[in-house]
């Protein structure tokens, strides 16, 4: 039996029913895994009902309505008050309070490696990913397919109560996104990160996703691994809350969860030891032709790790998932490994329309 089980659930419908279905969905997880975290009373305790949080909230509405209502609906199908799930779709544009446990500040700061891997020759372009998150959640993930009434049809990899988009997923158009946490300390009001993931995943190619992450209203930012299927144009985008700078990918280049690109020279940020080291690692890997044997030949890596397993003293992040995205003309084909002994647990091809 698989000690990371990814469930996959399907929605259809308007916003608020999609997101009921994938609260239901995950209700267990938010309940069981999220609410008696520290990092999660931690930011109750000091955010809820604030004027910051409600700035947050009005700014969203403001700027993508539709995505707001999946959120309510991922909150009653939960079972939950819509402020405590938009709390938590919140976390990465909220300051954690300067008393919580250093191991809460490691987590909050960790996660995820991409490769990106331009076409060559007649192999497809690929976008590859491993998801690191706190090792509760492994297990209690989803893999969801969604056809609404409005916008796109997409999937997407879903935390317990949180929006899809902000991990990795595609959509019909042929756009593929992977994100990498970063903590770049330059926080704002604005329109929160999670909702700037999933309207990305409602864009219909590269340029488009791109405009969306030049906005200056955006609370904070993620790096972002966006993918084109029917040109194969791969773009790493570090996209801070104060700008966005963006590198169209014509050799093979990995990203782990700092910033590396000299427009943000000035800026200050939280690096993480595993975050150098694995950053460090891949770009070696690559250097050295790992990748001639597949993007999981870097990705699985257990000597850094790239690959995290939850035993390590300087962050306490969990690969709970690594996904592999090849970008053909007309078809993205998708796949994603639980864990290394546990390949192709979901395999999929999205065609374009």
């Amino acid at each position: 039996m698989s000690r990371n089980p990814i469930s996959r659930i399907r929605a259809k419908g308007d916003a608020f029913s999609i997101g009921f279905a994938l609260g239901q969905a995950s209700a267990s997880g938010f309940r069981e895994r999220v609410l008696g975290t520290e990092e999660y009373r931690a930011l109750d305790a000091r955010w809820r009902g604030s004027d910051y949080l409600k700035t947050l909230e009005t700014a969203a509405r403001a700027a993508y309505p539709r995505f707001v209502r999946e959120i309510e609906g991922i909150a009653a199908g939960a079972g939950q008050d819509f402020e405590r799930v938009f709390l938590w779709n919140c976390r990465g544009d909220l300051r954690l309070p300067e008393d919580v446990s250093p191991a809460t500040k490691a987590l909050a700061a960790t996660g995820c490696t991409s490769l990106l891997i331009p076409l060559e020759s007649d192999a497809p372009a690929v976008i590859a990913h491993n998801e690191d998150g706190a090792a509760e959640f492994l297990g209690a993930c989803l893999w969801v397919e969604v056809e609404g009434d409005e916008g796109r049809v997409w999937s997407s990899f879903m935390y317990p109560g949180m929006l899809p988009g902000h991990t990795f997923g595609l959509n019909k158009a042929g756009l593929v996104q992977t994100v990498n946490n970063i903590s770049a300390h330059d926080l704002q009001p604005g329109v929160p990160r999670q909702i700037i993931c999933r309207a990305i995943l409602d864009t219909g190619g590269l340029d488009e996703a791109i405009e969306i992450l030049k906005r200056r209203d955006r609370a904070s930012g993620f790096h972002h691994n966006l993918g084109e299927a029917k040109t194969r144009r791969l773009a790493s985008v570090e996209a801070p809350a104060s700008g966005c700078a963006v590198r169209e990918a014509a050799s093979p280049r990995a990203h782990a969860n700092h910033l590396l690109f000299g427009e943000f020279d000035g800026l200050e940020q939280t690096i993480t030891l595993s975050s150098s080291r694995r950053q460090a690692a891949a770009d070696r890997m690559i250097a050295e032709g790992a990748l001639a044997g597949g993007a999981e030949v870097v990705l699985f890596d257990k000597t850094t790790p790239i690959h995290c397993d939850n035993d390590r003293n300087e962050d306490s992040g969990q690969t709970v998932a690594t996904s592999v995205f090849a970008l053909f003309p007309d078809r993205v084909e998708w796949r994603v490994h639980a864990a290394p002994d546990e390949c192709d647990a979901l395999i999929g091809t999205m065609h374009i329309t």
